[in-house]
């Protein structure tokens, strides 16, 4: 554990950034850039606070935080991300609400959690590219399935000719939208392929049956090359496949369950890994098969699931690809 001088606050939005430290009754609103960047360096030496012991904790934001990430990583500052959930959760009740007093709330937690809180570790290049890309992806497969969506309901309601301009703007907008993603998807393969570290790691998870190009992009985004993610069982809470229990005293007595705080992304996406494996690997296949005599099909998808999890962890780890020697007993 290292001995911080000052624990800082910060919370971010996308045109700017609440600096607080709790302790020191203070606070500075600066802009989300690198003139603001400028003035909070001003700001704290002129109220002594020395950055190299200083940690700056803030929430996880999906994006807005990655320009004061980088700030960070170029002074040496250290930092750490929280869910915002767990410091809301750790405040108690509390009363009203705005960004800096969102700050100040989040010095509080760390200056509390302060024993336990270890830095972040710094997010290479790749994995911010990568995910920008995936997103990106993510939208435009999105905004496909609304267009193909409007294209069946149109034909469906209306007896509609082949010069329909609905029909022909939507089906132009597939068209394109489908270039886009191929693009996309040379663009994520090109990154990868220019590490071979990633590119290994690539190898590795996609030879194991189920886990499709998509799957192991995610994966890779999302563990930062199994390096923020070293265990198999921490990450597939992260993702929510596994129960946790559900009871009390006497009187709750329930089945245990995942939890709903989980990236529904992720487990979306191996839902489909977790089907394609139970039909063409033959030993999750039987595996499967065994497990639905008697407990019902999500909870046997959710098992597959963690299983899939295991495997890609297990081979990173001893650097090795998938062989499929399995041998159904007689």
């Amino acid at each position: 554990m290292e001995n911080w001088n000052v624990i800082l606050g910060v919370d971010v939005s996308k045109l700017t950034l609440d600096i607080c430290w709790a302790e020191g009754n203070l606070h500075l609103k600066i802009e989300n850039c690198t003139k603001g960047f400028n003035v909070f360096k001003k700001w704290c030496k002129i109220h002594q606070i020395h950055l190299k012991d200083t940690l700056i904790v803030m929430e996880y934001t999906g994006g807005y935080e990655y320009r004061f990430i980088q700030f960070c990583q170029s002074l040496s500052i250290p930092y750490c991300r929280i869910p915002g959930l767990e410091i809301k959760q750790s405040m108690g009740m509390v009363r009203g609400k705005s960004d800096k007093v969102d700050s100040f709330r989040i010095s509080q937690y760390g200056e509390e959690k302060v024993r336990r809180l270890i830095p972040s570790k710094p997010l290479s290049d790749t994995v911010l590219v990568l995910r920008q890309l995936l997103s990106f992806r993510k939208r435009l497969v999105r905004e496909n399935a609304g267009w193909e969506s409007t294209v069946k309901e149109r034909k469906h309601m209306y007896p509609v000719k082949k010069t329909d301009t609905i029909i022909q703007m939507a089906v132009a907008k597939i068209k394109a939208n489908k270039k886009y993603i191929s693009q996309t998807e040379q663009e994520i393969t090109e990154l990868i392929k220019s590490d071979h570290v990633w590119l290994q790691s690539y190898r590795i998870i996609s030879s194991i049956k189920g886990i499709g190009k998509i799957n192991a992009w995610m994966t890779l985004a999302y563990t930062e090359n199994f390096t923020s993610f070293t265990d198999a069982r921490k990450y597939a809470v992260y993702v929510g496949v596994i129960p946790f229990e559900h009871s009390s005293g006497t009187s709750i007595k329930g089945r245990k369950r995942v939890s709903h705080l989980a990236h529904k992304e992720l487990k979306q996406e191996l839902n489909q890994a977790a089907k394609t494996a139970m039909v063409h690997d033959p030993e999750i296949r039987e595996y499967a098969q065994r497990k639905l005599r008697d407990k019902n099909y999500p909870l046997v998808l959710n098992n597959v699931k963690f299983k899939l999890i295991l495997r890609m962890f297990a081979l990173i780890k001893r650097g090795e690809m998938y062989v499929d020697n399995y041998r159904r007993a007689a």
